[in-house]
Protein backbone atom coordinates (compact mmCIF):
# COMPACT_ATOMS: atom_id res chain seq x y z
CA UNK A 1 0.00 0.00 0.00
CA UNK A 2 1.18 3.38 -1.09
CA UNK A 3 1.58 6.91 0.98
CA UNK A 4 -1.25 9.34 0.06
CA UNK A 5 0.06 13.29 0.53
CA UNK A 6 -2.00 14.86 2.76
CA UNK A 7 -2.46 18.98 3.29
CA UNK A 8 -3.31 19.82 6.84
CA UNK A 9 -3.58 23.37 8.81
CA UNK A 10 -2.49 24.32 12.42
CA UNK A 11 -2.80 27.09 14.38
CA UNK A 12 1.01 28.72 13.85
CA UNK A 13 1.42 27.93 17.46
CA UNK A 14 0.99 24.51 17.06
CA UNK A 15 3.01 24.64 13.95
CA UNK A 16 5.75 26.62 15.43
CA UNK A 17 6.12 23.90 18.39
CA UNK A 18 5.99 20.72 15.57
CA UNK A 19 8.90 22.15 13.64
CA UNK A 20 10.86 22.74 17.05
CA UNK A 21 10.01 19.27 18.31
CA UNK A 22 11.19 17.67 14.73
CA UNK A 23 14.61 19.98 14.77
CA UNK A 24 15.15 19.07 17.74
CA UNK A 25 14.23 14.94 17.38
CA UNK A 26 16.53 15.22 14.24
CA UNK A 27 13.52 14.14 12.23
CA UNK A 28 11.48 15.44 9.47
CA UNK A 29 7.77 17.63 10.08
CA UNK A 30 6.50 15.10 8.03
CA UNK A 31 7.81 11.89 9.86
CA UNK A 32 6.97 13.87 13.26
CA UNK A 33 2.93 13.94 11.86
CA UNK A 34 3.34 10.15 10.77
CA UNK A 35 4.50 9.15 14.09
CA UNK A 36 1.60 11.01 15.98
CA UNK A 37 -0.73 9.36 13.89
CA UNK A 38 0.61 5.87 14.49
CA UNK A 39 0.38 6.23 18.21
CA UNK A 40 -2.76 7.87 18.17
CA UNK A 41 -4.16 5.07 16.09
CA UNK A 42 -2.21 2.39 18.68
CA UNK A 43 -3.97 4.21 21.37
CA UNK A 44 -7.41 4.11 20.13
CA UNK A 45 -6.96 0.37 18.76
CA UNK A 46 -5.73 -0.59 22.73
CA UNK A 47 -8.43 1.18 23.90
CA UNK A 48 -11.45 -0.87 21.58
CA UNK A 49 -9.38 -3.99 23.05
CA UNK A 50 -9.98 -3.52 26.42
CA UNK A 51 -13.37 -1.92 26.05
CA UNK A 52 -14.09 -5.59 24.10
CA UNK A 53 -12.54 -7.39 27.33
CA UNK A 54 -14.96 -5.16 29.66
CA UNK A 55 -17.67 -5.91 27.46
CA UNK A 56 -17.10 -9.84 27.24
CA UNK A 57 -16.08 -10.74 30.71
CA UNK A 58 -18.36 -13.27 32.32
CA UNK A 59 -20.19 -14.51 28.85
CA UNK A 60 -18.68 -17.94 29.67
CA UNK A 61 -21.06 -19.67 31.79
CA UNK A 62 -19.99 -23.24 31.04
CA UNK A 63 -17.74 -23.91 34.01
CA UNK A 64 -13.87 -24.07 33.45
CA UNK A 65 -12.46 -22.18 30.30
CA UNK A 66 -9.36 -23.48 30.80
CA UNK A 67 -10.45 -27.46 31.16
CA UNK A 68 -12.68 -26.35 28.00
CA UNK A 69 -9.94 -25.10 26.25
CA UNK A 70 -7.07 -28.03 26.66
CA UNK A 71 -9.96 -30.71 25.75
CA UNK A 72 -10.90 -28.78 22.57
CA UNK A 73 -7.17 -28.86 21.74
CA UNK A 74 -6.22 -32.27 22.61
CA UNK A 75 -8.22 -32.59 19.93
CA UNK A 76 -5.66 -31.67 17.80
CA UNK A 77 -2.82 -34.26 18.40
Amino acid sequence: MGSIRTIITLSEKDKAWLENYSKASGISVAEAIRRGVGQLKEREERNIYQHLIQETRGIWKKGDGMAYQEKIRSEWR
